[in-house]
């Protein structure tokens, strides 16, 4: 009977279920989609916690059938960062919305949060700057429009992953990087800010439990013991999708630095762990507990990378144009830059300047520019957006990223992997991972099943097996003429118009 681990990925547009072997091949992979329900009542986007439940199990069942003789050690979820809700501790019954992290409800109770705290203690001690996005923030926009979720019995807030782990084991608990997204969670202590939540007339019980990416919580639940599940099936919290990411690419160590593309796009490096400072805050970056023991996770977001191609499919065409023919007018656009300049903030800008207001933009457009020039302007924006977070990480760290780890969907289009190499001047790295969030969650939770000693002999573990199965890395290197061009319209484009479409933005917002 082969031993095998199980990782999940619940995702803004996709959850998936993957089996892996002890090296880290990959035996089955189920994907579902992540179905965004609209409440027309109070306007805001949400998620059915069942449907989610069920959906997630059947993908379960479905991967695992394909594995004849497999016993399971391991399951490790990893998920979307702030998305939560709010259940009853003793039944597990949802009490409120189940809130993505994308909905903008949360805006007033953010601003709220920043009025009545110092932005700089809050990110010393959660290692992040203030957001609608995050947890805190959900849970106050609930107290003020769905009160009845805090009336009687005893609340708990728990994240996607901590959902899907409960549904599992019957445990509820957070693991570090995802309890940090709550904006309530200290990872200089590793403990709930109690005093905080209390602050915002929240139960200071209201957090289960926070411990180790990875970590077991608890054991499959009889009643779902088939397919390999037993009782021995070790059910874990991978934690933070790219966090886990990061650990089936091997960037569990300083100078290993990866840049993670799907509908949202991610720039993840490595550091010590160490007390954070003031121009770690001024670099505009989030910080946070890494599954790699005694290090940190630095990380800078963009929420429309990919969000932005998509778009473009719907506005281009109609119906909405397919991959494919994505691919195709990609492929006919004119070598070198565009000259038009894409700022990708259709929900708001993020690393290294946060900015809620700020708004997507196209400068430069003319009538020669077509189809291929607007998708090319669109890959080309949110490259610029990647290079000043690099930048923004260059300055902190002191070392020149002159390399990248590129993983997820994106790198199925050569035309954005070329751009991207180009604008940033760095050598992309694809490791052939299918599915690195899957294996990271996998990964993590054979580290907490004590199929592997830690991080690096996890890491060593996947690349033997991506080496057994005949996958080879390759890499795209920037072109030095195309380079330069590049460079010289972020420096005198791309980065000095920031300033002026900010503050455009914020004075739109007031009227």
């Amino acid at each position: 009977m082969v031993t095998v681990t199980v990782g999940m990925d619940i995702g803004t547009t996709n959850s998936k279920v993957g089996v892996f072997a002890e090296d880290g091949r990959q035996l089955a992979v189920v994907s579902r989609p992540t179905e965004t329900l609209f409440d027309e009542r109070t306007g805001i986007n949400y998620y059915d916690p069942e449907r989610m439940w069920r959906s997630l199990y059947e993908a379960l069942t479905e991967a695992l059938a394909a594995v004849d003789g497999a016993s399971v050690a391991s399951i490790g979820i990893a998920s979307m960062a702030e998305s939560g809700l709010v259940v009853e501790r003793s039944t597990g019954v949802p009490r409120s919305p189940f809130l993505p992290w994308f909905d903008t409800c949360s805006e007033p109770q953010a601003a709220l949060i920043k009025r009545e705290s110092d932005p700089f203690e809050r990110f010393r001690r959660s290692g992040l700057h203030g957001s609608f996005k995050l947890g805190l923030a959900k849970l106050l926009w609930i107290k003020e429009h769905a009160p009845e979720a805090f009336e009687g019995g005893d609340p708990a807030w728990l994240s996607a992953s901590s959902w899907i782990a409960y549904r599992l084991s019957g445990r509820m608990a957070f693991d570090d990087s995802l309890a940090a997204r709550t904006y309530a969670y200290r990872i200089d202590r590793r403990e709930w800010d109690v005093e905080f939540v209390r602050h915002f007339g929240l139960p200071g019980t209201l957090f289960p439990e926070a411990v180790a990416g990875g970590q077991p919580i608890g054991v499959v639940l009889p009643e779902l013991r088939a397919n390999g599940l037993t009782e021995r099936t070790q059910v874990a919290i991978a934690g933070h999708d790219h966090v886990a990411a990061a650990l089936a690419v091997g960037a569990v160590r300083p100078g290993t630095v990866y840049d993670s593309m799907g509908t949202a796009e991610t720039l993840v490096g490595t550091l010590d762990e160490r007390e954070l400072t003031r121009d770690d805050f001024e670099a505009g970056l989030s910080f946070g507990v890494h599954i790699a023991k005694g290090r940190y996770f630095w990380m800078g977001g963009q929420s429309s990378s990919g969000g932005s191609v998509e778009w473009l499919r719907s506005l281009l065409g109609d119906p909405q144009l397919s991959y494919e023919r994505i691919l195709a007018l990609c492929a006919e656009a004119p070598e070198g830059p565009t000259g038009a300049l894409y700022f990708p903030y259709l929900a708001g800008s993020g690393a290294p300047k946060p900015d809620s207001r700020a708004r997507a933009a196209f400068v430069g457009l003319a009538k020669s520019h077509g189809k291929p020039e607007l998708l090319k302007a669109a890959l080309e924006g949110t490259a610029y957006q990647l290079e000043m977070m690099k930048r923004s990480a260059e300055r902190l760290t002191g070392d020149r990223i002159d390399r990248l780890v590129v993983v997820g969907g994106g790198t199925r289009n050569p035309l954005w992997l070329s751009v991207k190499a180009d604008i940033t001047g760095c050598s992309l790295s694809l490791p052939g991972i299918p599915e690195a969030t899957l294996l990271g969650a996998a990964l993590a939770s054979g580290i907490g099943a004590g199929l592997y000693g830690g991080a690096e002999e996890a890491v060593d573990a996947a690349r033997r097996g991506l080496a057994a199965d005949g996958v080879a890395a390759r890499d795209i290197a920037p072109d030095p003429a195309r380079a330069a061009r590049y460079r010289a319209l972020y420096e005198r484009g791309y980065e000095p118009l920031q300033a002026p479409l900010r503050a455009f933005f914020a004075e739109a917002a007031q009227i």
